[in-house]
């Protein structure tokens, strides 16, 4: 079997359909925690040297 029909073969069944959604998904989430952290990460970076310097 070549590995294109693989890839079909493991397409067709339910489980594999959603183990990719669940990938997918997953990749959504990452990307979302990623990008707001990104966004925030300069604010937290301050907040917690104006923590640090008050104690």
């Amino acid at each position: 079997m070549s590995s294109i029909q693989a890839v079909h073969h493991f397409l067709k069944d339910a489980r594999a359909v959603t183990a990719v959604e669940y990938a997918l998904i997953m990749a959504l989430i990452a990307a979302a925690i990623i990008g707001s952290l990104r966004l925030m990460g300069t604010d937290i970076t301050h907040l917690f040297s104006t923590i640090g310097g008050t104690l």
